[in-house]
């Protein structure tokens, strides 16, 4: 039997594929609108800027959202 735990093969990171970027781009750009509605709304409850901008948001939001849609 193989131990793999000491001796765990190395594993490269592909670059994203065009379609990945186009998806993740697409996404990125339905939910931009979204984050900048309640990053403002936030900030109009709170009363001081969030330390997550819209475009962060944003941003993270796709980056949940595209990986699951190529893994579906």
């Amino acid at each position: 039997m193989t131990d793999y735990t000491s001796n765990a093969p190395v594993t490269r990171h592909k670059p994203p594929k065009t379609e990945f970027m186009i998806y993740f781009a697409i996404i990125f750009a339905a939910t931009l609108p979204l984050a900048t509605l309640t990053w403002a709304l936030a900030a109009i409850r709170t009363g001081s800027m969030t330390d997550k901008g819209p475009i962060k948001r944003a941003w993270s939001q796709a980056r949940i959202i595209t990986p699951m849609i190529f893994s579906a």
